[in-house]
């Protein structure tokens, strides 16, 4: 009888191991399908791809290479969205202010003009996954040392512009080494500490054009070719950062080919009316492309949100929040839909350049800038508005920014972006 038991016992044994390689491809199945540890989904994969991934920063490890390795994973761990997040308190305030930074536009200095309250100027902005460290001006430097960074688009370019230069005055003093046009509309600065070029080019619409005025009650645009007031210039240029948007939403007639292609608010008879989003779309195309054709690294900063929020820009009551708007707030509208153009635009630039040596990234503000209606000069756009008591109206500016103030957060998440290129 045992004779018998130990005769059966091979056969079990076979039929134990015919089981289990048949439950592996099953497991296999469950573990790629269900992965237990994967956290992404389609919409973080939709909306990450036009805007790089921050990480919190570490400096590698020189002992071994089994740490270096060790230091690799961590960071890569660390990897998160920061355009998801809150704005949160920040006892440190800025890194300047008013005073001690000469280069703020006039109508931006809301603390030389007045305002009366500062806790606009005590906030910072917290992604849910990572911290965003606080700006470090030398680390900047080193990342753009012998480099040329060039800022091309509306007031809004020229806004992020004048805040990295009163960043980086905090360790280095810039030399303004031109200067052409009016209200400092073209100007470069020489940080030569580190031989580092800064400049600004106003093209309120990247493509050539004619802006409207005295005689011209409307914009001209030739959406097939950039403005070559920036891109005569453009191989002098080792990154580039653009930003439009505003200025579309004003009367223009629209040229393609040398051909009329419509316009937008047009009086004209013989004008076909057809809006500005597509047009949008077509000069951003057209900027990403004469860029990335000439091997420059190019930042595309998405719209800025104006608060105004249906009243009017000389209402007493427009934008005179004091603190940032709670979770919640979403995109819509105007906002919603010219940064969707954009990050499309950048994604669809991004593929094509995947053969190329080429950096393209959005730094996508939109959301972030949309909860800050506090962060705007306001009344104080001019110096001490009420200072002979409360007119019935009053000037706003609520698309602008307070220097400092939240567009200094911009340039907080730009050096992280270099710094990414860089690893």
């Amino acid at each position: 009888m045992g004779l018998k038991e130990q005769q059966n016992c091979p056969s079990q044994r076979k039929i134990a191991v015919v089981i289990l390689l048949a439950f592996i491809p099953f497991a296999l199945f469950h573990l790629c399908f269900n992965n237990p540890f994967s956290t992404i989904d389609d919409t973080t994969l939709q909306d990450s791809a036009a805007h790089v991934v921050l990480t919190s920063y570490s400096s590698p490890s020189s002992s071994s290479q089994e740490e270096e390795s060790l230091d690799r994973v961590k960071e890569e761990e660390a990897l998160c969205d920061y355009t998801k997040g809150k704005w949160v308190r920040d006892e440190m305030g800025p890194l300047y202010n008013g005073s001690s930074c000469g280069t703020i536009k006039d109508g931006q200095n809301c603390f030389r003009h007045g305002r009366p309250d500062s806790g606009y100027l005590y906030w910072k902005w917290k992604p849910n996954q990572c911290d965003i460290p606080r700006f470090d001006a030398n680390r900047f430097l080193d990342l753009m040392r012998d480099k040329h960074l060039a800022f091309v688009g509306d007031s809004m370019a020229r806004n992020q512009l004048e805040s990295l230069i009163c960043l980086l005055s905090t360790v280095s003093s810039p030399d303004l080494v031109y200067r052409n046009g009016e209200d400092n509309k073209f100007r470069t600065w020489r940080f030569v500490t580190h031989n580092v070029t800064v400049s600004v080019y106003w093209s309120p619409f990247l493509v050539a054009g004619l802006e409207k005025s005295g005689t011209l009650d409307h914009n001209v645009l030739h959406l097939d070719r950039v403005d070559e007031r920036w891109g005569n210039d453009l191989e002098r240029f080792d990154t580039v950062v653009v930003s439009v948007g505003h200025w579309f939403l004003h009367p223009a007639v629209y040229y393609e080919s040398g051909s009329v292609l419509g316009c937008h608010s047009c009086e004209a008879s013989n004008c076909t009316e057809i809006g500005f989003f597509d047009v949008f779309r077509k000069a951003i195309r057209t900027t990403l492309k004469a860029v990335a054709r000439s091997r420059r690294h190019v930042i595309l900063t998405t719209f800025s949100p104006s608060h105004f929020e249906g009243r009017p820009w000389d209402s007493l009551d427009a934008c005179n929040m004091t603190e940032p708007y709670e979770e919640g707030k979403v995109l819509e509208g105007l906002d919603l839909e010219m940064r969707r153009i954009e990050m499309e635009e950048v994604m669809a630039a991004k593929a094509a350049l995947e053969a190329v040596e080429v950096r393209l990234e959005a730094l996508d503000v939109t959301a972030i800038s949309v909860l800050r209606p506090d962060g705007h000069p306001g009344p104080y756009m001019y110096e001490l508005p009420f200072k002979k008591g409360v007119p019935e109206r009053v000037h706003n500016d609520c698309l602008h920014w307070c220097l400092p103030g939240p567009v200094d957060t911009w340039n907080e998440i730009m050096i992280e972006m270099l710094r990414r290129w860089r690893v």
